[in-house]
């Protein structure tokens, strides 16, 4: 039983680090990617619609995403959810393509790129944390409950914490990688 709930936490940590990936992949570094997009929805005739399934999406240059709809009466939905989106980029329509210059980055953004990238990793660490005191507690339960010996609660407790140190260092190294990446541009 308690290698299942180990197995459970694992599944948890998983989830909570690709959703870190995912979130700070769209953290503009100056160059442009794709993946500034994700996330933002469309008014595609009363449906939210992520934008890569409204238009075609491309990188013709390393400083400018080019979107072609589909269709091309979704224009300006695309273009009003753009300016509506945090990505701080201006998107410039010709009524066919929408272009995104993405601007290079200053000294001050980057800096505030990574106080919002610390912040992140932080709400990663406190979500980690609370898995772990969850599952503490779940197993604290069960020795009370004499479900398990107090031998039994203290080897789980032991691999709890190693599986918490591993999905932080994971944590704490994407963020580093980032923040170089970020450095860089």
């Amino acid at each position: 039983m308690l290698k299942e709930t180990l197995e459970e936490v694992k599944k948890n940590l998983e989830a909570i680090v690709a959703d870190f990936r995912k979130e700070i992949s769209k953290f503009r570094t100056g160059r442009a990617s794709v993946s500034i997009l994700d996330g933002i929805m469309v008014d595609y005739y009363g449906v939210p619609t992520p934008i890569n399934q409204t238009a075609t999406v491309s990188l013709p240059e390393a400083n400018l995403i080019v979107i072609q709809p589909w269709d091309p009466k979704v224009i300006n939905e695309i273009e009003k959810s753009i300016r509506h989106s945090n990505i701080d980029i201006n998107p410039v329509s010709d009524g066919k393509l929408i272009r995104l210059p993405v601007p290079p980055l200053d000294e001050q953004r980057r800096l505030e790129i990574i106080k919002k990238l610390k912040l992140y990793t932080e709400e990663r660490k406190t979500a980690i944390r609370n898995i772990r005191r969850e599952y503490r507690d779940i197993a604290k339960q069960m020795k009370d409950d004499k479900e398990i010996s107090e031998d039994d609660e203290k080897r789980f407790y032991e691999n709890l914490q190693k599986i918490i140190d591993t999905g932080i260092e994971t944590l704490e190294g994407l963020e580093k990688q980032k923040e170089k990446h970020i450095l860089e541009d």
